[in-house]
């Protein structure tokens, strides 16, 4: 087995090795490092998220460094902000002990001209995103004439990005005798493009089987309607008590709506999208890292930066349009040898599409059931069992002692273990004993009817649908603002094309119907009434009047001044924000 010390390398980056606490090198360190230190030459390295790419060429590219010319002779591509800040602290930790060797990060959101001076002063290696990187050509901030060496990292992403205009146009004013360097986690059509425009006969390399994913990951998914997308999410956190995550959204609004839930629901979770600025990104990232945030809610564009250890889970709480971006999701968890689960909320339509991401990357995946609330109360309750276990003793507590023995006395052990862990048991064995199950479903969409048995809840029957600008969670979040029982009453909402169905816990029955007494839609009366529900099927009443598509107001007794007003339709699928939910645009260097 090779070590850092047979790789070839000096004496000042080998103690940085030291410091640093690397023992043995990965095994694209182990194939890269050689081949960069013993020839000026092209190479494209295909490897994982994960495994060690960025010291697979900071550590050739500082040794082939002149410190003592400060002139800019080795520039570095990222994607994103946050990778570019991160592989920017990697070359100076790697760098530390060489004197006067300096380097610079180049990237939006930051003071142009300050960057531009701390390069004027002298900045051997440059780690820049494209759209900063141009920008400063453009501006003549920057000289990349005489580089020895270019590096492209996270290459696909760059260019699945939109960055391929920009990358030809940086490395038009580069020389031609340079040295490139191209890591990727897979190796799409854009990649080879770029390979086989701008390397000369590079040499490849492969860790892994080419597209294929991680071996430490575990994949999972859990078939659902799209309306238990999000209490499916919440068991999955609530089944895993000790889950340190990061959950994939497909747009920033979805990523922003689905923090807030879990903020309001008691997890300790965070969003990290395009619209934050630089220093709310940090300030989450700096919270996420210290482990201050549990579950934290992202974009695939900024999620790009994401290099924190230990990350337990990867959700998926949809789908992202190509194989390649789920492969770097993925990638976040089983990193540095240690085991992860990458899981998928999918629904009817995504079966096809977990087939393909099979294949295509050599994985299987298992189908699994959301939770019961049974079975969570269970693991939470062997959890805190387990915590109470390894719970180190303060021995500061013996003084109170003799008094808290005093009061307790009374006590058997048996009851003294069961008051205990009730205190953590009830809490969850209180929610979700007036929650539903998600039932099974298969990848057809079918699943289990939920029985006729009564539930301890009322389902009711609207006449407001589809047809008046409604999905199920604008709808929900109507009933929410007008009924104002409380967060966690309103449940198993369900649009129709001109009526909807809901169910809240029976006590509310009263209140429910009550709230909708004297409620218009427009010039349209709300009809709200108790539903027949007979073999687990709802009966369908008339809905007396369909309304337009227009986003409509509820007011109560025709006016709009009560507390019932609600701009229906803000979340519907009518909306056109982000394209109709696909963030496909070209993303710039504010991501």
């Amino acid at each position: 087995m090779s070590t850092f010390q047979t790789l070839g390398l000096g004496e000042a980056v080998l103690q940085a090795v030291d410091a640093m606490g690397f023992v043995t090198p990965s095994e694209v360190q182990e194939k890269a490092i050689p081949i960069l230190l013993e020839n000026d030459t092209d190479i494209v390295a295909l490897a994982q998220t994960g495994t060690g790419k960025t010291a697979a060429f900071g550590f050739p590219l500082i040794e082939k460094i002149d410190p003592t010319n400060k002139k800019t002779q080795g520039l570095i591509l990222s994607p994103t902000r946050e990778l570019c800040l991160q592989i920017a602290t990697e070359i100076k930790n790697y760098s530390k002990f060489i004197p006067n060797l300096n380097s610079v990060a180049v990237y939006g959101g930051a003071s142009i001209s300050d960057q531009a001076r701390l390069i004027k002063r002298g900045a051997q290696i440059i780690v820049a995103t494209p759209g900063r990187m141009q920008d400063m050509i453009n501006r003549g901030m920057v000289d990349i004439s005489q580089i020895n060496y270019c590096i492209l990292d996270e290459a696909d992403e760059m260019l699945n990005m939109g960055f391929f205009e920009d990358i030809k146009a940086i490395l038009s004013h580069t020389p031609d005798e340079k040295s490139t360097w191209l890591f990727s986690a897979t190796m799409p059509k854009e990649v080879s493009i770029i390979a086989k425009k701008f390397m000369s006969n590079p040499v490849e390399i492969t860790v892994g089987t080419k597209n294929s994913s991680n071996k430490n990951v575990k994949h999972e998914y859990y078939t659902v309607t799209a309306r238990d997308r999000y209490p499916a999410l919440k068991r999955l956190a609530d089944a895993n008590p000790n889950i340190f995550s990061v959950i994939f959204c497909r747009t920033k609004r979805d990523t922003q709506s689905v923090a807030e839930k879990l903020i309001e629901d008691g997890y300790n979770a965070a969003a990290i999208h395009g619209d934050l600025s630089q220093n709310q990104r940090d300030l989450v990232m700096k919270s996420f890292r210290n482990r201050q945030i549990q579950m934290l809610v992202a974009t695939d564009v900024a999620a790009r930066g994401i290099d924190v250890n230990d990350i337990t889970h990867v959700i998926n709480y949809q789908l992202p349009d190509d194989i390649e971006t789920y492969n770097h999701r993925s990638g976040r968890t089983g990193r540095a040898g240690k085991d992860g689960t990458s899981v998928v909320i999918t629904t009817k339509s995504d079966a096809r599409r977990i087939k393909s991401i099979e294949r295509i990357l050599k994985t299987t995946f298992e189908k699994k059931n959301v939770p019961t609330g049974k079975e969570i109360c269970k693991i939470q309750l062997f959890n805190l069992a387990e915590k109470i276990e390894k719970t180190e003793i303060n021995e500061e507590v013996d003084q109170y002692l003799p008094e808290i023995n005093s009061h307790l006395e009374h006590l058997t052990k048996e009851e003294l273990i069961k008051k205990l862990v009730t205190v953590e048991f009830t809490r969850f064995h209180n929610y979700y004993k007036k929650m539903r199950d998600i039932q099974p479903m298969d990848d057809n969409g079918r699943g289990d009817r939920e029985p006729d048995s009564n539930d301890g809840s009322t389902r009711y029957f609207i006449n407001v649908g589809e047809k008046d600008g409604f999905d199920w969670m604008s709808l929900k979040d109507l009933l929410k603002d007008t009924l104002n029982l409380g967060s966690d009453v309103v449940n198993r909402v369900d649009v129709k094309e001109r009526f909807s169905f809901f169910n809240t816990p029976s006590e509310h029955a009263e209140a429910v119907l009550a709230a909708f007494e004297d409620v218009f839609l427009e010039e349209r009366k709300v009809n709200i009434e108790v539903s027949e529900n007979r073999g687990g099927r709802d009966r369908k009443r008339r809905s007396g009047g369909g309304g337009d598509r227009d986003r409509s107001r509820f007011s109560r007794g025709g006016g709009n001044n009560s507390r019932g007003n609600y701009r229906g339709g803000d979340r519907s699928r009518n909306s056109n924000d982000n394209g109709g939910g696909r963030d496909r645009r070209k993303r710039r260097d504010r991501y």
